[in-house]
């Protein structure tokens, strides 16, 4: 299948959120993007239900960098504001290779699975800079994508051979992809080689942990185009 792309996306920061930091609103960035936000990445370029994206890998150019800010959030219980303390990885930029396959959990829209059609319209969509707004992690880390090729240029890591993240989230397994009314957590050993990480396949993770039940409202067809509503949880 001709089905893959190429990009380099960049910011100025960056918060891909360890679950770990989150007790009582503080947040703290892993040091490298999860597969998650990868993804999303590449959905905001381009996705329609008929397919999903697999993110192979991810190259890190610029060096790590962190930056923390006071954050003024509102309480969780009670009404007002609190002070938080977020760190975020500032000044980043990254090269990935994704490609996407057909989304078996959607028999029912087997008849919009085109190649081409998906490939040239992901093709466009990623020369525009994406059909949606691109950020790193969260919302407020605002991001630009572009076309490249993998492995271009010179990486801040490209020559150390080892980094070892240890185990930490990979992705969400949700019930539009798993053919389950259940949402799941993924969880793997992070390693980075020579500036670039491998991904496991989704399927691949061995550390997989039940969140809770989770279901998909119908889609609805508009032409050719598919629009999805949102997800139901129970």
């Amino acid at each position: 299948m001709d089905n893959r792309i190429e990009f380099k996306v960049f910011g100025k920061y960056a918060l891909f959120t360890d679950p770990i930091t989150r007790i009582g609103g503080e947040k703290c960035s892993y040091h490298i993007p999860t597969y998650q936000a990868l993804k999303g990445i590449a959905e905001a370029i381009y996705w329609k239900p008929t397919i999903k994206w697999i993110v192979d890998k991810v190259r890190i150019i610029k060096p790590i960098q962190t930056q923390t800010k006071g954050i003024k959030t509102i309480l969780y219980k009670g009404s007002g504001n609190d002070l938080a303390i977020y760190t975020y990885l500032h000044d980043v930029e990254y090269q990935v290779s994704a490609h996407f396959e057909w989304n078996e959990a959607r028999e029912d829209l087997a008849h919009d699975r085109n190649e081409n059609k998906h490939y040239f319209v992901a093709k466009r969509m990623l020369e525009r800079g994406g059909k949606r707004d691109v950020f790193l992690g969260a919302r407020e880390c605002g991001a630009y994508v572009e076309p490249c090729i993998f492995g271009s240029g010179e990486g801040a890591y490209d020559n150390i051979e080892e980094l070892s993240y240890g185990i930490m989230f990979h992705s969400f397994d949700y019930p539009s992809e798993n053919k389950e009314e259940k949402l799941y957590t993924r969880l793997w050993n992070a390693t980075v080689r020579r500036g670039v990480i491998s991904f496991p396949r989704p399927e691949e993770c061995t550390i997989k942990t039940f969140v809770k039940d989770m279901s998909c409202s119908n889609p609805k067809t508009i032409g050719v185009d598919i629009e999805y509503d949102k997800a139901v949880i129970l």
